[in-house]
């Protein structure tokens, strides 16, 4: 590729470049010298596991790596002690270093999904290395570097301060140290997404006061869930993990809204964005076949094209055609009458009680397809029963 046509490459599906003026110089200046750019991506292990709402930006990442260019992931095991207050109305509890170890190799696990993880390709560096020994002297230094104004500029801070609400002194030193961690690895780009544009801007405002060339800062949107309303969330169950099985994934994207097709094909895959037009034309493409597509590639992103097709057709059999799954977990039970909400959480089929006298009452349970309404309803398990919370999950008994 031509720079410009890199450019181009680098500029799809973000909302903000800053500037993208810089990104072509450096990117003219990296061709011309045969060096790298390295481009940063911050990661505070607060949670282990990555859903679609993640890999926008790693994708994005994957992007800078097939260009050339090296990527740096920063995991803020020092950081994490504070907590990112972005989009929080209270302060974040602070992490244990065993939770963030964990976390910390379920990320490399998962995001090894989408980058490439080879030395010559990723730098992985822990931000306690150069945060740690800071002394007092240089805490200071640093907290001069931005006044109280500037920081209230942040919408979560300016908030929580009309509101009334406590925000601990700690928690200003978070943009500063997320910022100095690109002083630190002296890095060309900052990815992120756009709950992190304050953090990343106050790198490139660190990193000139440091004598450095200021990053350039790339900000890609938040994903929204499959609610078509909030933004892609475990707590809120409208995700797609990059763990989940292919069924799963599939079933999932074929439920997304038709109104988030153009962004999830934008953010998600890399069809030419003349395609994507059509497929998200209801006139020249069904919304099933755009989706049909979409699931596919998804799943061959994570398994492969045969996963893919199975997942397919699973979906197909099941949903359209009304029939079982071909592949159903076998639960082992006793042949003692239990309750049906018990029956549902003894198959793993919910996650709690609560859960299943919820599915019950909203008529999401089927036992051998009659439904179960009567959460406290008597069931007397026997071989081959199937049983099924909503459209996708299923297991069958087999009684010991």
């Amino acid at each position: 590729m031509d720079i410009a046509e890199q450019v181009n490459l680098l500029k799809r599906g973000t909302v903000e470049v800053y500037s993208e003026d810089e990104l072509t110089q450096r990117l003219m200046e990296t061709a011309a010298n045969g060096t790298l750019l390295r481009v940063k991506l911050g990661m505070d292990p607060t949670a282990p596991d990555i859903h679609l709402g993640h890999t926008v930006v790693l994708r994005k990442l994957r992007q800078f790596q097939d260009l050339g260019h090296k990527a740096i992931l920063i995991i803020g095991d020092y950081t994490a002690r504070i907590g990112d207050p972005t989009g929080q109305n209270t302060t974040r509890p602070m992490l244990t270093p065993e939770d963030i170890k964990q976390n910390a190799q379920t990320y490399f696990d998962q995001a090894g999904k989408i980058l490439d993880m080879s030395p010559e390709k990723v730098e992985v560096r822990y931000n306690s290395e150069w945060l740690a020994d800071m002394k007092l002297a240089d805490v200071i230094k640093l907290t001069a570097s931005i006044t109280v104004a500037r920081m209230l500029e942040r919408d979560t801070f300016d908030i929580r301060y009309k509101n009334g609400d406590p925000i601990g002194v700690h928690e200003f030193l978070y943009p500063l140290m997320q910022g100095h961690d690109s002083v630190a690895i002296k890095s060309d780009v900052e990815l992120g997404g756009t709950d992190q544009t304050y953090n990343n801007l106050v790198g490139r405002d660190l990193q000139r006061l440091d004598g450095q060339k200021p990053q350039i800062v790339i900000t890609m949107p938040i994903l929204v869930g499959l609610d078509g309303v909030q933004k892609m969330s475990k707590s809120k169950g409208n995700y797609i993990g990059v763990t989940d099985a292919p069924s799963d994934m599939f079933g999932k994207t074929m439920s997304i809204p038709d109104e988030l097709m153009e962004n999830y094909f934008t953010l998600l895959t890399d069809i030419p964005a003349e395609e994507i037009a059509v497929l998200c034309d209801g006139s020249k493409t069904h919304p099933k076949e755009a989706k049909v597509k979409l699931g596919k590639i998804i799943v061959e992103q994570f398994y492969d094209a045969d996963a893919a097709e199975a997942a397919a057709s699973e979906f197909e059999k099941v949903f359209a055609q009304n029939q079982l799954p071909d592949d159903m977990p076998e639960v082992e039970i006793a042949a003692e009458p239990i309750m049906a909400s018990k029956l549902l959480t003894h198959c793993n089929l919910v996650a709690s009680g609560g859960e299943a006298k919820r599915m019950c009452k909203q008529g999401g349970v089927k036992i051998n397809d009659e439904k179960i309404a009567n959460p406290s309803q008597e069931i007397t398990p026997a071989d081959g029963m199937v049983v099924q919370v909503g459209k996708r999950k299923f297991a069958k008994l087999i009684v010991k």
